[in-house]
């Protein structure tokens, strides 16, 4: 670690305990590094703590519980730092507690009967032993394999939620236990496991117990052994937890969390736990359960007596709300079996359709959908269970739906009185001595009656409904049109991203991955555009030397481009704008500019090499009006006679094409203001490279950048001169040049 790099700092408090000749564990516990050391790897620590006696120790702080008046360290501090030793995973600590029967022994006291299970300690137990079974799956399994009792007090235990968690782990309705340990669990295919779980919601009215079970049971429909996914859907388990759910004398979260493992075996797919996200991308290790025709049957002889629980009548419960009040309120249990419905009419079953139809359990749910008008979750699986019915190909569901069930002509009596009925016999009333508030299921009603309109369209049966109801023809031209049109976001003229446009769905599936560009591309491009300074036109200099900077100054990850991106797209008015000014600002070139540009396109070369010593960068440069020649001669006699520059200040420059261009061609060249004149066409061609230098991104061809690279150093270096009366200047060719009154006057070929 950095503490033991030696002048660094100073040793380790734990260090500091080990050097001892008596300490003690706690001592080593109450020190805050402890953890920090054993993830190091600390030898001296590790080899202290791995002695049966010290792991021994730090179980009973796991398990043991402490009077209520004991030190806060003992109560809280100390099993905490000993269940994080433990989940620091080292291997010998691990297999000392393993491979020693009696330390397993006390472990798994902690579930006996006889002994007091503390929610805390509960949480510690559970961190260790879900340790154990992802880094000694083997040897746990095979202990708990020889000791079949601990299955039993665990189910006994299932109201703590940490307990829950390990028996779901043990059983294999964990996608990782069981994908990398699939043939140590093949044990509990002999165990009566799931039929204690299901027993519980007889046993227990504790609702905490009722949830868990069905936590426990839902899992194993998602992911678990053979043996028990086909026990858990066959038609015997479901009649036992339909018997279990319909007692009178029970709870009504009995009902509630039973018809939730239901729901599970009919759709494994739904949202049913925390856990979801992680079984679906491991999914294809566990056996997916589905019902099959059987256990489809098993659920339809509890059909009756669940509708009998919607009747509404016979109940007297009044809740208040702000709205009014609620004669009897809906209730948990009327929503999970309007929702069994729902789910029901989804797995494509013609018994379970004909059965629905019979006992009516379609209309008892549209009924409720307009008794309960603020109830959004029932609007919500009537919705489903509408739009399952219209959807199906079967014409005696549709029939059902549209004539039986009067669904056209409720939704118009909704939208005729669209406030609280005062004087009405249901269960919603409002309150007294106040305006009856609008009804909250309009938007849903909106949503089925344009639902009604899609189908139409491929339905001959639903198209013929709508059109012999006149009252539905002119409901739908004076109302639904005109609702439609203010009610589409796309339309709104808010401030609404216009890229909203193009899409075809809702914002809650929005999702970055989604969209039509690749995130991680256009932020490599990014960082490579702001590396290279293609946005930036100042400081060029500074933006060319970036080359030499490191990855890491320049990196743009996947957030950073997200914001970037978002603003380019929400910009395009902004960004056509500021191109105009772009192209505005780049400056056009003059007659005499065309005629001396560098041509790069026709006979002009440009040889750049790497200058060593006095050798010239710029080895040859070829212009329309005249050639400069290789310096290197002239270079040579610097070098043997030597440049003296006493009386002289040398100022290097990067390029020297001008000034040999002044002396091949025998004209003075005028330095002013960072303009030269040749005193003939080269004076628009000095113009034309320093507007390139001014706007290095306003053409795209590299002879242009060049020029405007010469343009820039030649004026900078020439700029200097000027403000040094009569001064020298050194090329890089090693060879200065005499500028008197900003004139280059002579240039020296031996040493003054």
């Amino acid at each position: 670690m950095f503490w033991r790099m030696t002048g660094l700092s100073a040793a380790s408090p734990v260090d500091t305990i080990l050097d001892k000749e008596n300490f003690t564990l706690e001592e080593l516990l109450d020190e805050d590094e402890i953890i920090q050391e054993c993830k190091a790897l600390n030898t001296r620590l590790i080899n202290f703590l791995r002695d049966k006696s010290q792991v021994e120790q730090l179980l009973r702080y796991i398990v043991e519980d402490v009077p209520e008046d004991s030190e806060k360290k003992r109560s809280f501090k100390f099993p905490f730092i000993a269940c994080e030793i433990f989940t620091c995973e080292i291997d010998i600590i691990l297999r000392t507690l393993v491979e020693d029967v009696e330390l397993m022994d006390l472990l798994f006291s902690f579930v006996k009967p006889d002994h007091p299970h503390s929610t805390l300690l509960a949480g510690y137990f559970s961190k260790v032993v879900i340790c154990l079974m992802l880094r000694k799956t083997a040897p746990l399994m095979n202990y708990v394999q020889e000791h079949p009792d601990i299955v039993v007090q665990l189910v006994d235990l299932i109201g703590i939620t940490s307990i829950m968690e390990v028996l779901m782990r043990l059983i294999g309705a964990d996608e990782t236990i069981y994908s990398n340990f699939a043939d140590t669990l093949q044990w509990l295919e002999s165990t009566d496991v799931l039929e204690m779980i299901v027993d519980k919601f007889s046993s227990s009215d504790s609702p905490e117990v009722h949830a868990n079970a069905a936590e426990i049971l839902s899992a194993v429909t998602r992911c678990a052994p053979p043996a028990l996914a086909a026990k858990i859907c066959s038609p015997s388990f479901v009649g036992r937890l339909f018997r279990h759910a319909l007692e009178e004398s029970r709870p009504k979260s009995v009902l509630v969390h039973s018809l939730s493992v239901c729901i599970s075996l009919l759709d494994p797919k739904r949202l049913a736990s925390a856990s979801y996200q992680a079984f679906r991308s491991n999914l294809s290790h566990g056996t997916l359960v589905t019902a099959s025709p059987e256990t489809v049957d098993g659920m339809l002889e509890s059909l009756g007596a669940l509708l009998k629980l919607l009747d509404i009548t016979s109940s007297e419960n009044v809740l208040p709300t702000t709205y009014g009040c609620l004669r009897p309120p809906l209730g948990k249990h009327r929503l999970k079996i309007v929702e069994f419905i729902s789910v029901l009419l989804t797995i494509g079953s013609e018994i379970a359709e004909k059965e629905l139809i019979s006992q009516s359990a379609v209309k008892h749910c549209i009924d409720l959908f307009f008794q309960y008008p603020y109830n959004n979750f029932l609007h919500h699986h009537v919705e489903n269970i509408i739009v399952s019915c219209l959807e199906v190909k079967r014409n005696q569901l549709i029939d059902h739906v549209l004539n039986d069930c009067g669904l056209v002509g409720k939704v118009l009596a909704a939208e005729k009185k669209s406030s609280l009925s005062v004087d009405s016999n249901g269960p919603t009333l409002p309150s007294e001595g106040k305006d009856p508030p609008r009804i909250g299921n309009m938007g849903h009603i909106t949503r089925i009656a344009n639902k009604l309109i899609q189908l139409a369209n491929s339905s001959s049966m639903i198209q013929n409904h709508l059109l012999e109801n006149s009252e539905w023809s002119e409901w739908q031209t004076s109302v639904l049109v005109k609702r439609n049109e203010v009610e589409n976001v796309y339309h709104w003229a808010c401030g609404r991203p216009t890229s909203l446009h193009d899409r075809g769905r809702d914002s809650d599936d929005d999702d970055f991955r989604d969209r039509d560009y690749d995130v991680a591309a256009l932020a490599n491009n990014l960082s490579q555009a702001f590396r290279y300074g293609m946005y930036s036109n100042d400081d060029i200099e500074e933006a060319q030397g970036s080359h030499e900077r490191d990855d890491e100054d320049v990196y743009f990850d996947d957030e950073s481009a997200e914001v970037v991106i978002s603003s380019l797209r929400l910009g395009d008015d902004q960004d056509r704008g500021i191109n105009d000014r772009l192209a505005a600002s780049v400056p056009s070139p003059s007659p005499n500019s065309e005629e001396t540009s560098l041509n790069m396109e026709e006979t002009d070369e440009v040889l750049i090499g790497e200058a060593t010593g006095t050798e010239s960068q710029l080895e040859s440069v070829s212009l329309e009006n005249g050639s400069v020649e290789n310096t290197k001669e002239l270079a040579g006699v610097a070098e043997q006679n030597g440049a003296s520059a006493d009386d002289e200040k040398l100022l290097c420059t990067e390029e020297e094409n001008f000034s040999q261009e002044a002396e091949a061609s025998e004209q003075p060249m005028d330095v002013q203001d960072g303009q030269t004149d040749t005193q003939g066409g080269d004076a628009a061609e000095a113009s034309s490279t320093e507007g390139a230098a001014d706007e290095p991104c306003s053409s795209p061809e590299p002879g242009h950048a060049l020029t405007g690279a010469l343009s820039e150093s030649f004026d900078t270096d020439h700029q200097s001169a000027n403000t040094s009366g009569s001064n020298e200047i050194a090329h890089e060719s090693g060879l200065p040049v005499k500028v008197d009154d900003g004139k280059i006057v002579e240039v020296a070929t031996t040493n003054e």
